[in-house]
């Protein structure tokens, strides 16, 4: 597997219709790593997501992909190196987990091209790595949150693409599930080399799981690089408006973020 993709946002605008949600976004997504962006709602996260995929078209600039726009790529071309997990994924009714991971090797299909051995082992590598060979035969609707969450990345995973666009994957996760979530995903950039790149709305998750972070503000890339250098009390407070305090994560060494409130809490003995 190639893992050196160049990766670029280009001096991008995006958004809908007449309105403007990115405003000149330029980045580099560093291949082999997860990156992950963070920021207040409606900030331009899940947009910038989109816009990479390729749901959304840009306005103005453009996202390349080893060079080339990906919006003058042909689809399949894409589809094979990246892959992407939606916002709140809707299934067909009725479809079970077999039926959902197979339409990830969809793109790996021309028109005389069927299905064979690659595809079979494909999918069962998808289903062994999020542990979730066992659900094959079930119904996704049967599923529990955290269940449906890996079977969908197994679709993804049934791509086998080498870039893969996650989301906010753990949203509507209780603690448990989302980090069965992010430890899949630093299973398959360890063992794989896989670039990802996802959508975080807890910052001390982010800042945990990600080697890179791109912290965004009104449409625009307010901070971008390691934790260290982006989970920091002024980048936190001109992102969120939230006063704070840092702090080191005492199992990852990584920064962690104490939010401030209005009214102050003693401790009890």
């Amino acid at each position: 597997m190639t893992l050196n993709h160049q990766f670029i946002v280009d001096h991008l605008d995006a958004g809908y219709g007449d309105k403007t949600i990115l405003d000149n976004i330029n980045i580099e997504i560093l291949a082999g790593q997860i990156t992950s962006i963070i920021g207040a709602n409606a900030c331009g996260k899940s947009t910038l997501l989109r816009t990479m995929s390729r749901l959304i078209s840009p306005s103005q600039g453009q996202v390349l992909l080893d060079g080339k726009s990906i919006h003058k790529m042909p689809t399949r071309q894409l589809a094979q190196t990246l892959g992407l997990l939606p916002q709140s994924p809707i299934a067909p009714e009725g479809i079970t987990v077999g039926d959902l991971v197979s339409r990830g090797r969809h793109p790996h299909h021309g028109f005389m091209c069927r299905w064979n051995k690659t595809d079979d082992e494909a999918i069962a590598k998808a289903l062994d790595t999020t542990k979730t060979t066992e659900l094959i035969d079930r119904e996704i609707d049967e599923l529990s949150g955290g269940q449906r969450q890996r079977v969908w990345i197994a679709m993804a995973l049934a791509q086998e693409t080498e870039i893969l666009l996650l989301d906010e994957p753990t949203t509507f996760l209780d603690v448990t599930h989302q980090m069965e979530v992010l430890d899949l995903l630093i299973d398959l950039n360890q063992s794989q080399g896989t670039t990802i790149v996802l959508v975080l709305h807890d910052l001390n998750l982010a800042s945990r799981y990600s080697d890179q972070l791109i912290a965004m503000r009104q449409g625009r890339i307010h901070a971008y690089g390691a934790p260290k250098n982006v989970i920091t009390e002024d980048v936190i407070q001109s992102v969120f408006g939230l006063h704070n305090q840092i702090m080191l994560d005492p199992l990852s060494g990584r920064p962690m973020v104490l939010p401030i409130g209005r009214h102050k809490i003693t401790k009890t003995t």
